[in-house]
């Protein structure tokens, strides 16, 4: 059943707002009390926290897991900024307060913590597949941490106060990120939007809140935090999500006994695309990709599903951009992505 999961669910995530209680909610327009929550978010972890201007690949192994690296935005380029965004490590929110906005995430990016963004706080856990209950414990472990330097805004009656009453209660979003392309394919997705309504919970695209479902990738995640616990809130993403990985594989396997040669055929031109086109933009690139993730879950492709999991990533325009940049500044956007893709599903020099 696991197996079947992580075919379908890419990550699972958990986002606490929070606000300190002695501060405007907003640092829009006062940057001292911008510097003062950043301040305080780096003295939480005093002794794990390093500055940095480039976003990182995944923890290396001389890079401690559970060290800190402090991304200041106003001293980051637009490209390395947008890369934090591709790695769903900060938000596109977080980008338009580039100039109060800071993020500390730590060295396996599991754990990512958005600083004057809408909220004084955005303390995100991320991890890979079905592992909500998980995330959890690590984003109210983080949160536990940060509260030592100065208490956050809460009311016995209403929860913690955020700076959109919507958040306000738990301040908490649980989301999965899955992978529903057959749901897509057989047009299902419209049904599926407006039951999970009536449920409490939303449906987004990859990037959340006002996104495209590029490739397929939906997130489902509540849409109400006042007047539901965190468990109620994580136990009914989980439900929704189960009956949604059902759904999905129920459809996978009716395609692959009633039309196994048509599957194969998308899988394998998506597959031959990616591994030797020379350019590709990023639209044609997802619609590629979707196809190359399905034939790696159900064992099509002689492709790990983490190696199509990682190019969702490093194939993205600012990752491309930065490949380019490194490596060679003639190529467009484009090709570079291309020659990302093909150093990862070529396995000889004499394929590529």
């Amino acid at each position: 059943m696991k197996d079947i999961q992580n075919g379908i669910v890419v990550t699972s995530r958990v986002r606490l707002a929070r606000n300190y209680h002695d501060l405007p909610f907003s640092n829009l327009e006062n940057p001292d009390n911008a510097q003062t929550c950043i301040n305080r978010a780096k003295l939480a972890f005093e002794g794990r926290v390093s500055a940095a201007t480039v976003p990182q690949n995944p923890v290396s192994p001389s890079q401690s897991p559970e060290a800190y690296t402090l991304y200041t935005l106003k001293t980051m380029n637009s490209t390395s900024r947008m890369a934090l965004v591709e790695q769903h490590l900060i938000s596109r929110d977080l980008l338009q307060n580039s100039q109060i906005g800071a993020a500390l995430i730590r060295g396996d990016q599991t754990i990512s913590i958005m600083i004057n963004e809408e909220d004084h706080l955005r303390i995100q856990a991320m991890l890979s597949g079905l592992q909500l209950q998980e995330a959890a414990s690590q984003a109210f472990e983080a949160e536990e941490t940060l509260e030592k330097q100065c208490a956050f805004s809460f009311d016995h009656q209403w929860g913690y106060l955020t700076a959109c009453p919507t958040n306000t209660g738990t301040g908490m979003r649980a989301s999965l990120m899955l992978h529903l392309p057959m749901l897509t394919f057989f047009k299902q997705m419209g049904n599926v939007t407006q039951s999970v309504a009536k449920l409490g919970l939303t449906i987004r695209g990859i990037y959340g809140e006002g996104s495209e479902a590029l490739g397929d990738l939906y997130q489902v995640s509540n849409q109400v935090t006042l007047g539901r616990t965190e468990k109620e809130i994580i136990d009914g993403v989980i439900a929704v999500g189960t009956q949604l990985i059902d759904m999905e594989q129920s459809l996978r396997q009716r395609a692959v006994a009633e039309a196994s040669l048509s599957l194969q055929d998308r899988v394998l031109r998506s597959y031959g695309l990616l591994r030797y086109a020379r350019q590709m933009d990023a639209n044609e690139f997802m619609e590629h990709w979707s196809k190359l993730r399905l034939g790696c879950a159900l064992s099509l492709l002689p492709v790990p599903l983490s190696v199509a999991d990682s190019l969702l990533t490093i194939a993205q325009d600012a990752h491309a951009k930065r490949y380019r940049a490194n490596k060679n500044p003639s190529l467009s956007t484009d090709q570079a992505r291309s020659e990302i893709i093909r150093s990862h599903l070529n396995p000889t020099p004499q394929e590529v």
